[in-house]
């Protein structure tokens, strides 16, 4: 009897607990851990059972809550049964911090009109901008002052795109001519790029782990065409037809396909060896206004990275950054999140089907902008009902909402360790928000008017804005 009452006490003191990975993949068997066993320990053991050499950070999810006490409070405070298997993922986390930005360090006057986008260098040393007034600006980010100014556009700069090997700045106007820069000298590079008919959505780059030197780009328009540019022949390559209205946005994926979303409520898959259909992701009942991919950030910094080094040669470049695609893309297929002007979004994976992996729903208002961290663990979303939502970055699920803006807001944009999210709004303000926490870490205020355009430098160093009051601010 005594024996019998000494195995319950035995069964009660250890948990049966199964470790996997974001995908759902169990890290060896399930197995009995202690009461006492909090992060810390749960973070030796899967070093081990990883064989790392170097420890690395990892944080742990009982279904999408993340644990931060002992095993045995946990159970306690959210009274789970211990007769199932307690399901526990963990996540890699970045080894470096990003300090949260608190003060505005410089407002720099210059634009003469609203400045529509804002983007950093992949290496995050340079900053540009694109506004009504038909330049591209380009910042000097040591003296925080105005370096270049490059004219040259007939009309407002909608958008601007660095290419991943920081060679190269392309902006996009609303008469429909695209403009190469070089980001040294701030002068244009060559004639015009012409074949659009109405304004210029997105430009999207070709990752360069798959061709470098950068030389393609592709460009979305309101004419309903996506075109694949190259820089050095100066011209169109390839267009990409088929949408029947205006496509909003486009991107160029880490495996070599090009994703647009349109007005016509579909994203299309696109080949870009010769441009042919592959897939149409259906599903939304109105406009898809915005895309994102799980690995858009590697894509984005291509072989730059949070240690600052500089590359010798393109083939260096291509290496590092394949090197640095595949080690974030892991086993997973590459993921895409749409949304739009239906109040939903979805989650894809168009490599492995057509159909959406998960609908998330919860706005009220539009979805205007949505974005994967960079390590591809959450997605946040910009809706016009005010609020920012995360989400879990594989399967979908809701995880919180932030409120606190008190108008739409327009676009958001992660640190890059994934751990802070910056919200820019049509109140005037900044906040960033704290992903663990789930809270407002730091309002902002400071633009006299709407938010337009925000970015976060892949090296987290700073954050830059602009909007309506026609100033860029500089955070730190």
């Amino acid at each position: 009897m005594e024996a019998q009452e000494q195995k319950d006490m035995d069964s009660n003191s250890n948990i049966m607990c199964l470790l996997t990975d974001p995908e759902g993949t169990p890290l060896g068997p399930s197995m009995f851990l202690p009461h006492n066993a909090g992060p810390p320990q749960l973070q030796q053991l899967v070093n081990k059972l990883l064989n790392n050499e170097d420890k690395l950070p990892y944080s742990f999810y009982i279904s999408d809550q993340e644990l931060v006490l002992q095993l045995g409070e946990y159970l306690e405070k959210n009274k789970v049964s211990v007769e199932k298997v307690l399901k526990i993922v963990y996540q890699p986390q970045a080894i470096f911090r990003i300090r949260p930005v608190n003060r505005c360090s410089a407002t720099i006057a210059g634009h003469t009109e609203a400045v529509l986008t804002v983007a950093f260098s992949p290496d995050g040393r340079q900053l540009a901008s694109g506004s009504g007034d038909t330049t591209v600006r380009l910042w000097d980010l040591t003296t925080q002052t105005p370096m270049h100014t490059c004219t040259g556009h007939k009309n407002w700069v909608l958008c601007i795109a660095w290419s991943p090997d920081g060679k190269h700045l392309v902006s996009g106007s609303k008469s429909g001519e695209i403009l190469s820069w070089d980001p040294q000298t701030g002068k244009q590079s060559g004639n015009p790029f012409i074949g659009h008919k109405k304004w210029i959505t997105a430009i999207s780059w070709e990752p360069v782990h798959l061709s470098s030197p950068c030389r393609r780009f592709a460009t979305s328009s309101k004419d309903g065409d996506v075109r694949i540019w190259d820089i050095s022949l100066r011209r169109c390559v390839i267009a990409l037809t088929g949408h029947t209205l205006a496509v909003t946005c486009v991107k160029w994926g880490g495996d070599g396909m090009i994703y647009s979303g349109s007005q016509d409520c579909t994203i299309k898959v696109w080949e870009t060896t010769q441009g042919k259909l592959v897939r149409e992701l259906k599903g939304h009942g109105h406009w898809v206004n915005s895309l994102a991919l799980s690995t858009e950030y590697v894509l984005r910094t291509g072989a730059f990275d949070h240690t600052g080094k500089q590359y010798s040669s393109p083939e260096e470049m291509k290496e590092v950054a394949l090197e640095r695609y595949n080690k974030m893309r892991g086993n997973a297929p590459e993921r895409l999140v749409s949304g739009s002007d239906d109040f939903t979004m979805f989650l894809w994976e168009p490599a492995v089907s057509k159909h959406n992996k998960a609908r998330l729903t919860g706005h009220q208002q539009l979805v205007n902008h949505v974005y994967f961290s960079p390590d591809g663990q959450w997605i946040a979303s910009a809706s016009f009902d005010k609020s920012v939502k995360l989400w879990n970055g594989t399967t979908g699920k809701f995880v919180a909402v932030f409120r606190g803006h008190v108008g739409p807001v327009y676009q958001i944009s992660w640190s890059a360790d994934s751990r802070l999210l910056l919200s820019g709004s049509k109140d005037s303000t900044l906040k960033v928000w704290d992903i663990q926490k789930q809270k407002l870490k730091q309002d902002l205020p400071g633009h006299e008017d709407e938010v337009f355009a925000v970015d976060w430098s892949p090296d987290g160093e700073k954050v830059a804005s602009g909007g309506k009051d026609r100033v860029m601010k500089l955070w730190m």
